[in-house]
């Protein structure tokens, strides 16, 4: 008995899906490493073999119909790959991903033991990084990243995202630094100390504005483009950085850096920012990355134990 089941062509439909989880013919061309002009001709001619317009043209998405189709057959081809994956990797998620080095060096990759004996069945590659991922093209799985309030971030059609933490920030510098410093008795009197950075001043501006600093510009002794470097640079003595618990875990409790201000009272620490999970939509509920999700979400929304505050203060 011949097979009567519909089948469309297969590279129409995978760009049909490519533009569906992209929302564009050009990031789908990227995503399957393709010309544009052939996405464009795959999905007018899976148009043309469905007879139902798919594209919304006019508005750049999907029509209603090819939204409902989208999203049935965006789930096949997930499971196809997953099907595959388990195939040529004996049963074996894999998952694929990035994250801000700083968290990943100071942080993260010290609890990756407690995830693998948690989940033994999931092969995660964690790839430090400051490039942000383009999940169409470079086959990643999940990103984390430290998003700065107020900094414009270009949105990525078809990611969702979910906040890990929102830590304190506040500056440190080494013991030896502050003895030859002297007292730093006021935030505004942080102006006049070298002051550590990363790629620009954006932090310490947007640190010392919650502070009710008013300072419009100011040009940082160093910068160091990652975190870890610039606590480097903090621990040899050469300036006050700023940075939060995640990143100071062991030197607060060793006392390699310590908290800036009166000794009695050191300088209030400040949300400024979040430590943000960043994971395609279509991908949101796959099982691996959604045990991944809830994990990060509970260790990292726990950490530091308690009021994050408090225990930077004791240290």
């Amino acid at each position: 008995m011949a097979d009567r089941r519909p089948f469309p062509p297969f590279g129409p439909l995978r760009a049909f899906d490519a533009f569906g989880r992209t929302r564009g013919i050009r990031r789908a061309a990227e995503w399957l490493r393709i010309d544009h002009a052939v996405v464009s001709r795959h999905l007018r001619a899976l148009e043309k073999w469905a007879g139902v317009p798919l594209l919304d043209r006019a508005g750049g998405g999907l029509t209603e119909a090819g939204r409902i189709y989208h999203d049935r057959i965006a789930s096949a081809l997930d499971e196809i790959a997953r099907a595959t994956e388990a195939l040529r990797a004996g049963d074996l998620p894999q998952l694929s991903v990035w994250c801000v080095p700083g968290f990943a060096f100071h942080w993260l990759v010290r609890r990756l033991g407690n995830f693998r004996t948690e989940f033994p069945d999931i092969d995660l590659l964690l790839r430090p990084t400051d490039a942000r991922a383009r999940f169409w093209s470079d086959g990643v799985d999940a990103d984390i990243r430290y998003q700065l309030d107020g900094r414009p971030h270009e949105p990525q059609p078809g990611i969702r995202q979910a906040e890990l933490a929102r830590p304190p920030v506040f500056p440190v510098a080494s013991p030896e630094f502050l003895r030859r410093a002297g007292p730093i008795r006021t935030v505004g009197g942080l102006l006049s100390q070298p002051l550590l950075a990363e790629e620009d001043s954006h932090e310490w501006l947007t640190w010392l504005a919650r502070q009710g600093v008013a300072a419009p510009s100011m040009i940082p002794a160093a910068r160091l483009w990652h975190a870890h470097l610039v606590l480097a640079s903090a621990r040899e003595g050469q300036g006050v950085a700023l940075a939060n618990p995640f990143l100071l875990e062991d030197d607060l409790r060793n006392g390699t850096l310590v908290r800036v201000g009166p000794p009695e009272a050191p300088f209030d620490g400040v949300a400024i920012g979040a430590y943000t999970l960043f994971i395609p939509e279509n991908s949101w509920e796959r099982p691996a990355l959604a045990r991944l999700r809830a994990w990060l979400v509970h260790v990292a929304g726990a950490f530091p134990p308690g009021a994050g505050e408090h225990a930077a203060r004791a240290s």
